[in-house]
This record gives C-alpha cells, sequence and structure tokens, in this order.
C-alpha cells in the first residue's frame, strides 16, 4: 500500500513541477533520437547521460535516465519500421512485420500502432513494478552470503546461455571474463591488491561506466563506420491505409497485449538477458497463437503489438531485480544501477528499508516516462526520422566524441579513457567472434558480490561449504545451474554421436 501510494505522489510531484517536466521531457526526445539512429543503443544512451547528470539530485537524475531509457528502446521502432534496420537490438523483431507495413504504404499506421503498444507495455511494465518489486525485496531480505554468491554465478550462467543459444560456452567464457576482471583492485575485506602490478590507477580497480561505454560503444562505432551499404529508406507517410481503427487494433490484439507484456516482464527480470530477447519470444508466442500465421513476416500487425509490446515491458522487469537484488535485467539496467550507485543510492534488499519511497518513486517516474514517450512519439518524431538523411560518416565521430568526453568527466582521469578505448577494442573483437557482451557486463558487475560474499560465508562457517547445499534457496539456485548447463551440453554430445 505504501509503495502505491509513493507510485501516486510521485507523479502528482513531477506533474505540477514544470523544471522537473522540463528536464525529463528532453532527456525522452533525447533517448528517442538515440534510439532513431542505427548503432547507438539505449545502453551508450543511458550511459552518456549518466556522466552528465553529475550535478543534478538523485530524484532527477533517475527518472532522467529511466526517460532516456523508456525513450531509447520505444525509438528503435522508427527506423526498423522506416529503414528494415532496427535503431537498437530490442527492436529487431520489428523488422519482421514493421517494415513490409511500411513498403504496403501503411507507414503511418504502424508507427502510431508501435507507438500505441509501446506505451501499453510500459504499463505492464510499470504494474508490474509496483505489485512485484516489494514481494521480490521481501523474499531477497532472507538471502544471506551464501545465497548471494550463488546468484551471482546464477545470474552470469543463464545470462550466457540465453545470449549465445548457438554457443551458451562462448557466453559463459564472455561471463566468467568479466568474473575474473571484476577482481581487478584491492578486494574489499582485507584491501589486499590484485592483479594491479603496482599500477596504483588500478588500485580502485576498474569504473563500470567506462567499460560499458567501451564494450557497447566502441564496437557500434566501428560497426556503424564499417557498414556502409545504403538501405531502402520509407519516408513517405501521405499513405495512411488502414483496415481497423487503433481502438480496434487494440481490441483485437488484447490478449496477444497481455501475454506479450507477462513475457516483457519475466525475461527482464532474469539477470542479463534484455529486450530483445524479450522481443523475439514474445513475438515467436504470438505467432503459434495467431489464427493467421502465414501473415507474419509480410506485415502482420500481432507480430508487431507483440515485438513491441514484450521490448516495452522488458524495461520495467529489467528495473525490478536492479531495485531489490541489485541485480541488472539488462545492459541497460546495469548501467542504471551504476548511476543509481554514483548518485548516492545503493540498490538491493535494503533498499525498501534505508529508501521505502524508492521502488514506488521509480514506478511514477517510469509512467511518466512512458507518457512522455507516447506523446512525443505521436506528435514530433517523424520530424526526427529526417536525421536519417544526414551520413553515418558524419554522425560516428561526433557520438565516439561524446564517448571520450563523458568518460573522460566521470572522474576527470585520462586514464578511464584509455580503460574505455581497451574495452572497446576487447567489445568489437568479441562482436566479429560471436561473444554476446551482456554476460560479461553482468559478470563484470557481480563479480564483487559473487567474491565478497563466498569469502564471508566460508569465513562465517570456518571453511565449510556445506551450507551452501543445505540452504533451501542456495540449493535451488545450485540445482538450477546444474540443468541450464547439463541442458545445453547434453543434447549438443548426443547430436555429435549420431
Amino acid at each position: 500500500m505504501y509503495t502505491t501510494k509513493v507510485f501516486f505522489e510521485s507523479m502528482i510531484s513531477t506533474l505540477s513541477n514544470p523544471l522537473l517536466l522540463f528536464h525529463l521531457s528532453w532527456s525522452t526526445l533525447l533517448g528517442i533520437l538515440v534510439g532513431i539512429l542505427p548503432g547507438l543503443t539505449a545502453t551508450l544512451g543511458v550511459a552518456i547521460l549518466t556522466t552528465l547528470t553529475f550535478g543534478f539530485p538523485p530524484e532527477v537524475a533517475i527518472p532522467m535516465l529511466l526517460c532516456v531509457y523508456v525513450g531509447a528502446i520505444y525509438g528503435g521502432s522508427r527506423t526498423a519500421i522506416v529503414l528494415n534496420i532496427p535503431g537498437t537490438p530490442a527492436n529487431a523483431a520489428t523488422t519482421v512485420d514493421g517494415f513490409p507495413l511500411a513498403r504496403s504504404g501503411m507507414a503511418g499506421f504502424a508507427l502510431n500502432v508501435a507507438t500505441i503498444m509501446s506505451g501499453i507495455g510500459s504499463i505492464i511494465g510499470a504494474i508490474f513494478i509496483v505489485s512485484l518489486a516489494p514481494a521480490l525485496g521481501a523474499l531477497a531480505l532472507k538471502f544471506g552470503s551464501w545465497e548471494f554468491a550463488i546468484l551471482a554465478i546464477f545470474g552470469t550462467i543463464i545470462a550466457g546461455s540465453l545470449t549465445a543459444p548457438k554457443d551458451p560456452l562462448k557466453g559463459w567464457i564472455a561471463g566468467f571474463l568479466g568474473l575474473m576482471i571484476a577482481m581487478i583492485g584491492l578486494d574489499e575485506i582485507v584491501s589486499f591488491p590484485r592483479y594491479t602490478f603496482g599500477n596504483i590507477q588500478l588500485y580502485g580497480g576498474i569504473s563500470l561506466l567506462p567499460v560499458l561505454v567501451g564494450v557497447y560503444g566502441v564496437p557500434e562505432i566501428l560497426t556503424s563506420l564499417k557498414r556502409v551499404t545504403k538501405a531502402e529508406v520509407v519516408l513517405d507517410f501521405s499513405k495512411s491505409e488502414r483496415k481497423l481503427s487503433y481502438l480496434e487494433t487494440i481490441k483485437k490484439n488484447a490478449l496477444n497485449l497481455v501475454r506479450s507484456g507477462i513475457i516483457g516482464v519475466f525475461i527482464g527480470v532474469i539477470p542479463g538477458v534484455g529486450e530483445d530477447v524479450a522481443a523475439w519470444v514474445a513475438y515467436d508466442a504470438a505467432k503459434r497463437m495467431s489464427k493467421e500465421p502465414e501473415m507474419f513476416g509480410k506485415g502482420s500487425i500481432e507480430g508487431l503489438t507483440a515485438a513491441e509490446t514484450a521490448n516495452n515491458a522488458c524495461v520495467g522487469g529489467a528495473i525490478i531485480p536492479v531495485l531489490t537484488l541489485a541485480v541488472p535485467g539488462s545492459a541497460p539496467a546495469a548501467v542504471l544501477l551504476a548511476a543509481m550507485w554514483i548518485h548516492g543510492i545503493k540498490a538491493g534488499p535494503l533498499l525498501p528499508i534505508q529508501h521505502p519511497e524508492m521502488i514506488g518513486y521509480v514506478a511514477g517516474s517510469f509512467v511518466i516516462a512512458t507518457i512522455l514517450m507516447v506523446v512525443f512519439g505521436l506528435l514530433v518524431t517523424r520530424l526526427f526520422l529526417k536525421i536519417l538523411l544526414v551520413p553515418t560518416e558524419i554522425l560516428m565521430p561526433i557520438i565516439f566524441v561524446l564517448c571520450v568526453v563523458g568518460t573522460y568527466v566521470l572522474n576527470g582521469r585520462l586514464f578511464d579513457v584509455w580503460v574505455m578505448l581497451l574495452f572497446g577494442l576487447l567489445g568489437y573483437f568479441m562482436r566479429i567472434n560471436d561473444f554476446p557482451a551482456a554476460p560479461f557486463v553482468l559478470g563484470f558487475i557481480l563479480g564483487p558480490m559473487a567474491d565478497t560474499n563466498i569469502r564471508r560465508a566460508l569465513m562465517l562457517k570456518n571453511g565449510d561449504i556445506s551450507p551452501f547445499f543445505t540452504r533451501p534457496i542456495s540449493l535451488v539456485l545450485i540445482v538450477a545451474i546444474v540443468l541450464i548447463v547439463l541442458s545445453k551440453y547434453l543434447p549438443k554430445k548426443r547430436g555429435e554421436k549420431r
């Protein structure tokens, strides 16, 4: 009840504060712009804005970052529909039916349907933040060092499995590489230097944001500059043929909306998986349940609805473990988690105790961001699409400069810029060799949690490891890890024998 009360109070206070509303408005527009530009991602957009929000109080900065996150995931649908290139990976499933609709003279209708469905998906996500986060937070209070240690490993394993379905081993290697790199610096228990090689810059460890900007930003820039092919752009909205009104479209897709929203939320809760997986899973479910599966891939409104509802609902789901477990559900949520730390908000099981208003406040800000997204989406984003006419060769160097400047102002250290560039090259190597970035980043974030809690658990029981297997939640997580690994490994071995 308290969360619901704060939820409505935060919405009312935001709407009655013109200055805050102004900041949220331009942040949402910035997020939509980031999403529209192919090659940029929500992760990069949130990371760049994080470096620019140091001067803002947390009650302003966090909602601004939420607006960029929500706006970017939505903005990617614009290019997916008119350009057949997803603005962000989360909108890849949108291209399958969005672009055929645009080519058939329904570009305006498809854009508006995507806007409305994205808004409904975000609202479903907000509902689950309010209803599910307090319950998950209460469960998290029962966690001890044993559970948090296994949870960190569980998150890395499942993120590796889901983001590298063709070869999960690459996902697990990426995840454990992130865990290992997180060990650099002074350990948190006895302050022993690890992997510092006498370099004083490494004693404090490696900051999260340079790693995120490097791993996600630099590979995107290099890939965009490498991709010089010109795509077909449908920017003619003079025709807007449609068989149903928007209200009739919503009614016809009501079940699809609810199903896709729930899929999006629950995939968002899974550590490190993210919006792109949610969109594809919901799209596949919609096709299986549809009475017209033959229309999928040829301009199906059901397919467009499923993809756009799920990826935006996933944003809400990804925020839930951030607030309650300090475990990000997606890459942009990882940056959001880092931003909360920077602004002095300690996310995790103690958040509902130390900041009981935070869950309701975030959910309220999330709904405000959704409202702004829908308003701007229906009114002005078609003008933003004109930016697609600007050559990539001009845009990407500008983005690179923003990455460098944003990384430098984080701590005022040139060392962070070198770290960003180094991890950028690593991220590019991983991309061209099909190693997913998400488990790597998740491992890097969860590394300190795994390290500290494993050692603390062993110290509490004088080196006895049996509590890992006798405590119920810890045992369930261990069994889940074993099943995930076996489910990916055993079928492959059987296939090889044949």
